[in-house]
């Protein structure tokens, strides 16, 4: 019989499917399930066979790796593709029916000598740069891209959609507000009249704070997960993963002792120093070292001590008199975010969501 994984994380699918229902209902829009990145860290075809049910117009993938591993998993959601393509990948993307956004009159060309070649026809839509600069026609550029569209030797396209990219939504108001605007009246100088016709600029901090007058469809990332990307909403939202491991041994220290690599911790004091068996090689940031940041064992905060090493940290449980091997760790979850870890590691709860390692068992439950 199998032991015990020494890191767990345990995905509430619950939670997902409120935070998915209060994503619809505060929009009132039709919702493209962000599941890149492996579903941000929480299992990709776990996540799409639970979410496949639900009615969505779309789940949205980075690349053709992720699209496969869907189609591969029987997958009947439609899959769209979020970013531009390389041409290596267009082929498989004609013959499996997947959705790309496109950015360059190139790639329209090419799209459309691989349908001839395959006897098929390909849905798309178009990405407009109102501001992010990653990829996209410029606004000035449309008028020219559905010219090139509506050419009779271009008619295995089939557009169905326009989307577009918020860069600064949970930092910038003034310019997310220029961007809802260009946006909308780009939309309504050239795709009003246009039926089942998807519409999509927002991301998560732009369906919570921000409201567009064209828009049918948002696209929610961090806040499917339980994470808001702006604080004033998070009591609304439930955290989907839990990040847990156990404690592996306790020990008593003297004062002067060093702990972990550098020795950039020395005990000012005889202390209890547990050792817990989880560590960078699992995704548990080490820029969090040395930084005032805490774990929960048994729900009670115990500072982390000196570095985080690959595969084990250590923290200090003198004030937890009873603390012995096997008692539970909560590393970020419901009851220590996910957010304020990320804070300790001056990155962002994306980053460290999508950097939980494979050899950390994933554990869900609905």
């Amino acid at each position: 019989m199998p032991s015990p994984p020494r890191a767990c994380a345990e995905i509430n699918l619950q939670a997902l499917d409120h935070n998915l229902s209060f994503a619809r209902q505060h929009s009132g829009q039709q919702t493209m399930a962000i599941l890149k990145a492996g579903a941000y860290g929480h299992g990709l075809v776990n996540f799409a066979r639970h979410l496949d049910s639900k009615g969505l117009p779309y789940f949205g993938v980075a690349n053709v790796y992720e699209a496969r591993q869907l189609s591969d998993a029987g997958i009947q959601t439609p899959i769209y593709l979020l970013g531009a393509t390389f041409p290596e990948e267009r082929d498989e993307i004609v013959q499996c029916g997947w959705t790309p956004c496109l950015s360059s009159l190139s790639e329209i060309d090419d799209f459309v000598s691989l349908c001839a070649k395959h006897n098929r026809s390909l849905t798309a839509h178009l990405s407009v740069d109102t501001g992010m600069g990653r990829g996209g026609f410029l606004p000035n550029q449309i008028p020219s891209a559905l010219n090139h569209l509506a050419l009779p030797q271009n008619k295995s396209i089939e557009l169905k959609g326009i989307g577009s990219h918020l860069p600064s939504a949970d930092e910038d108001e003034d310019f997310t507000k220029s961007q809802f605007a260009a946006f909308d009246h780009l939309v309504r100088q050239h795709f009003a009249q246009r039926e089942n016709f998807h519409v999509h600029l927002a991301n998560s901090a732009g369906l919570l704070d921000y409201r567009s007058t064209t828009t049918n469809l948002v696209r929610p990332g961090l806040l499917m997960y339980g994470v808001s990307p702006l604080e004033e909403w998070q009591d609304l939202l439930q955290p989907v993963m839990t990040l847990k491991s156990r404690v592996s041994l306790v020990r008593n220290l003297p004062k002067g002792h060093g702990v972990s690599y550098g020795r950039t911790s020395i005990l000012e004091k005889d202390s209890a120093v547990a050792t817990i068996g989880v560590g960078y090689g699992d995704g548990y940031p080490r820029n969090i070292s040395g930084k005032g940041a805490h774990i929960l064992i048994n729900g009670k905060a115990a500072p982390i001590l000196g570095r985080v090493t690959m595969d084990q940290i250590m923290a200090d449980v003198s004030h937890l008199p009873d603390c012995q091997p096997g008692d539970k760790v909560e590393l970020f979850g419901p009851n220590l975010p996910v957010t304020q870890v990320a804070q300790w590691a001056d990155t962002i709860p994306w980053e460290v969501l999508t950097r939980i390692t494979p050899r950390v068992t994933r554990i869900y439950s609905t």
